[in-house]
């Protein structure tokens, strides 16, 4: 088989990846509304919003991350053309949501063990509080609704994931904006004044979205003919055991792998917050921009995935091996370019969140390690979700304990308190956090890429060459 190029590749990728981008887009503007929002109400509600949301993000990333198994599985059955087996796997990723849901909520609901970990002020802890109780309603409904993400995506059919998410964020707008500031409503019942919450309106107006999200994903599904072919049409199958150990066999290490991801950046935020509302500020600020730009990263992740999922279930080892190292390839090149524009444009860009001169004074020297943080975090991730579609997921959770918890957390903290000493003044504080998730996130990139070539050129090394024509 000839080499395919890497635009051919691209061309391949693109189509799936680009509903992927605006669907994650979607969802990430929802943490951006609500920074954006909050800001302009008070800096203590967006200090609340920072560690409220590091404990949020890391409840649900590190199960989204289990529930997310039934992509990799679906994709090679349906690879395979065994699409009712395919389809199967939506019913079960969603009965190990509900499962994940209850200590997911507990979590949620009894947060003391995050705010003593992040110091948080009495005023802080109340708000933070209200929001996360918010956000137990929103948990179950946003875990099940990934499970139908992950399997679309599978399918090859995010734009019908993309379109309601596109409609959750026109609801959560207007919504979010009620809630936070409050105001007098004239309605046909009378006259009804909503109380301003702050950053605990943020977490309800998610709930109330991410339910009525959900409640359209199971209309499509059960009235689209698209799904009839997967069986999906038949009702609610009951929980499957050998299924369900099937995705935790995958789904526990892509959830730990997850997990240790996320929370590498978000526990950022509590310690952090011992520095004071300011800095946490900021970092908040900072950390959803670079949330934002990564968006990107994680659609052509997706796409290539997919792809490699659906060729090796169609035993297409060679075109698996090559579509799975393109991504990665596109990928860096458009972190690369995308990472630059947004260094180049930081300050402008920081005006956009808030007009607060000290809390741009606190984001603007974080956004100095965005490109090389943005490469890094785009190469680790891509090379981590090809893996995942070969269902390797314990190799990208060792590194990233190593790589994120040991140099990004660890080095972080050492640094940015000057544990040992011996750090310099400029990367006291914030600084050194960023400083260090950088260098962990490199770390990371070399790992994660170095053992996906390996286990690549192992494949290519065992399995003969196909000759495969394509048309055109």
């Amino acid at each position: 088989m000839s080499r395919l190029t890497l635009l051919h590749s691209a061309r391949r990728i693109a189509p799936l990846a680009w509903p992927v981008f605006i669907g994650q887009v979607a969802v990430l503007a929802f943490a951006t509304v609500d920074t954006i929002l909050v800001a302009r109400y008070a800096a203590l509600d967006l200090a609340a919003l920072a560690v409220g949301g590091a404990v949020y993000t890391s409840v649900f990333v590190g199960f989204m991350g289990v529930v997310l198994a039934v992509g990799p599985i679906a994709g090679q059955l349906f690879g395979a053309r065994k699409l009712h087996e395919s389809g199967q796997q939506l019913h079960q990723g969603m009965w190990l949501a509900l499962a994940l849901s209850v200590p997911g909520c507990l979590i949620l609901l009894f947060p003391q063990p995050f705010l003593s970990l992040a110091h948080a002020q009495a005023e802080v802890s109340a708000k933070v509080r209200g929001y996360l109780f918010a956000l137990a309603f929103a948990l179950p409904s946003a875990l099940m609704f990934t499970a139908f993400r992950g399997f679309n995506t599978a399918v090859s059919r995010p734009k019908a994931v993309m379109a309601l998410q596109l409609g959750a964020l026109v609801l959560k707008v207007p919504l979010t904006a009620l809630l936070v500031f409050g105001a007098a409503l004239d309605t046909p019942l009378g006259h009804l004044r909503v109380p301003a919450f702050g950053a605990p309106g943020c977490g309800m107006a998610t709930a109330v979205v991410m339910g009525l999200q959900l409640l359209a994903a199971w209309t499509m599904v059960r009235r689209d003919p698209f799904y009839a072919s997967f069986g999906l049409h038949r009702g609610f199958a009951a929980p499957h055991r050998a299924s369900l150990v099937g995705l935790l066999r995958l789904g526990v290490p892509m959830g730990l792998a997850i997990a240790v991801e996320v929370t590498g950046f978000t526990f950022m935020a509590f310690f952090i917050s011992r520095i004071g509302t300011t800095p946490v500020a900021g970092h908040q600020i900072a950390l959803n921009l670079v949330s934002m730009m990564f968006m990107m990263s994680m659609a052509i992740a997706n796409a290539t995935s997919t792809l490699v999922a659906q060729r090796i279930g169609a035993n297409d080892a060679s075109d698996a091996r090559q579509l799975g190292w393109h991504g990665v390839e596109l990928g860096v090149l458009v972190a690369a370019l995308l990472g630059g524009a947004v260094y180049l444009l930081r300050t402008p860009i920081l005006h956009i969140y808030t007009h607060d001169a000290l809390i741009v004074a606190a984001a603007l020297p974080l956004l100095a390690w965005v490109a090389l943080f943005h490469v890094a975090d785009a190469a680790q991730t891509i090379a981590a979700f090809v893996l995942r579609a070969y269902r390797i997921a314990t190799v990208p959770m060792l590194v990233y304990v190593l790589a994120i918890w040991g140099v990004g957390l660890g080095g972080g903290y050492a640094v940015a308190f000057n544990t040992t000493g011996l750090s310099p003044a400029a990367l006291q504080g914030a600084q050194g956090f960023w400083s260090a998730a950088t260098a962990g996130l490199v770390l990371a990139a070399i790992g994660m890429c170095g053992f996906l070539a390996w286990m690549l050129k192992q494949q290519h090394d065992m399995l003969p060459e196909v000759v495969v024509t394509r048309p055109g």
